[in-house]
């Protein structure tokens, strides 16, 4: 689903040349659950934004459902991104004066999505999150933990072939935050691809898989104790 190639990001001033990702290959195959670890800095923000055609690359390749994206229109990225991938913040970026039912129903919308089936696909979610009890309540009025599902809803409204998540347990507390991992352990199981960038390990365990980076680079990937201790598991079943 995605590889990239000596992928590289420079933002230039007159007088400062900052090197934010540096000749970074990797490769996330479909149905994964990727999390993306490392020090503040160290540029996996970056990496996501690029991955979710928010940003562009200064150098390289990136390679997203085999098309070619480096160089590519903004129109082109656009139609890309709005089509394929779903998108979870830490600040779950709700509109406060939309309520629940409408805040999942705006990517249906930009989509040009008839009314009758934004409302289907809206309640479907609601159901499957959950939070079908208040769709007609505001973010305000709910907790963390449910402007969160609310979020995760309106990532998934569009069926997108790729979720990305940034820190989306970061202003949550423990419980919440647990819960919240949980369901994108659920979705990953039911066969999604996610891409997380997180500082918590705990998080990360919910991964298959864990990139780590520091400077710009990858400096490592491991198998998360969660997959492991999977795969040990199917083995032993398999020798009974």
């Amino acid at each position: 689903m995605i590889t990239t190639e000596n992928l590289s990001k420079i933002y230039r001033t007159d007088e400062v040349q900052t090197t934010a990702l540096n000749k970074v290959s990797l490769k996330i195959n479909e149905g994964e659950f990727v999390a993306i670890m490392g020090p503040s800095g160290c540029g996996k923000s970056t990496l996501l934004n690029i991955l979710g055609l928010l940003d562009h690359a200064s150098s390289g390749s990136y390679k997203f459902l085999n098309n070619e994206v480096v160089g590519t229109t903004e129109k082109t990225k656009s139609v890309l991104r709005k089509k394929n991938i779903g998108f979870i913040f830490q600040n779950f970026n709700l509109i406060d004066e939309l309520s629940v039912f409408e805040n999942i129903e705006l990517p249906l919308l930009y989509n040009g999505v008839p009314s009758s089936e934004r409302k289907k696909r809206v309640n479907e979610i609601m159901q499957k999150i959950q939070i079908d009890h208040r769709g007609k309540h505001y973010p305000q009025q709910l907790s963390g933990g449910q402007q969160q599902r609310v979020a995760v809803a309106r990532a998934l409204v569009t069926k997108p072939k790729l979720i990305l998540a940034d820190e989306p347990t970061g202003n949550l507390d423990s419980n919440n935050g647990n819960e919240v991992m949980n369901l994108l352990a659920e979705l990953h199981r039911e066969g999604s691809t996610i891409v997380m960038v997180t500082h918590s390990s705990y998080d990360a365990g919910f991964a298959s898989r864990i990139i780590n980076m520091k400077d710009g680079e990858i400096f490592n990937e491991q198998i998360s104790d969660r997959t492991k201790d999977y795969f040990e598991k199917s083995q032993e079943d398999l020798a009974l």
